[in-house]
């Protein structure tokens, strides 16, 4: 029987191709901020992917081992990786083709407010922080911890200039309106009504 390690690693692998793969079913971008800018979000995600599955030499007399995770909790692990990835999947297809890997717009760009995105506005990365936590627990290390940190604050960074970006380009008050009915990232965040 494969090791539930090794089958998270596979499903990460194998959300990361096809993530990769789909790229080719999104339209162009008509507008977007400068590449520069978008430079911090993606140094502070791939740090944290480095530090959350190990991708560093690894020095046994510094490695700081929080826990061994029991097999069946392993499983768990796994399996709630596997939800949060599958809530990446759906956040995807169902933007269709105004899914970008970059802050952008596309041509016939609209605020998109059902399926996940009802939900929360930014379902890729709530679903990518929920694989990347049970990953980590998983994994019991404060350097996989410390990578879902670092990894969430890039998600973080680029969900604020996606969203002051499309306030600018479709509207404060369409985007605004959305953004006071649906939390950013977590689902149970949900702003209060007066």
């Amino acid at each position: 029987m494969t090791p539930p390690e090794t089958t998270l690693r596979t499903l990460w692998f194998a959300w990361w191709v096809s993530w990769l793969a789909a790229a080719a079913w999104s339209d162009r971008a008509v507008k977007r901020p400068p590449r520069r800018s978008q430079i911090v979000y993606r140094l502070l995600a791939a740090a944290g992917a480095i530090l959350l599955f190990g991708l560093y030499r690894h020095d046994a007399r510094v490695e700081r081992i929080l826990w061994q995770t029991p097999t069946p909790l392993s499983w768990l692990m796994l399996a709630t990786a596997c939800v949060g990835l599958l809530f990446t999947w759906w956040a995807r297809i169902h933007l269709g083709r105004l899914w970008s890997s970059s802050v952008g717009r596309k041509a016939e760009h609209r605020v998109v407010e059902t399926g996940p995105y009802g939900i929360v506005r930014h379902p890729i990365y709530t679903g990518i922080t929920l694989a990347s936590i049970a990953t980590a627990a998983q994994r019991g290390t404060l350097a996989a911890w410390f990578g879902v940190v670092v990894m969430t604050l890039g998600w973080y960074v680029k969900a604020r200039m996606e969203e002051g970006f499309l306030r600018d380009e479709l509207g404060a008050d369409v985007y605004g309106a959305y953004a006071r009915r649906v939390p950013m990232l977590m689902p149970a965040l949900r702003r209060r009504r007066a």
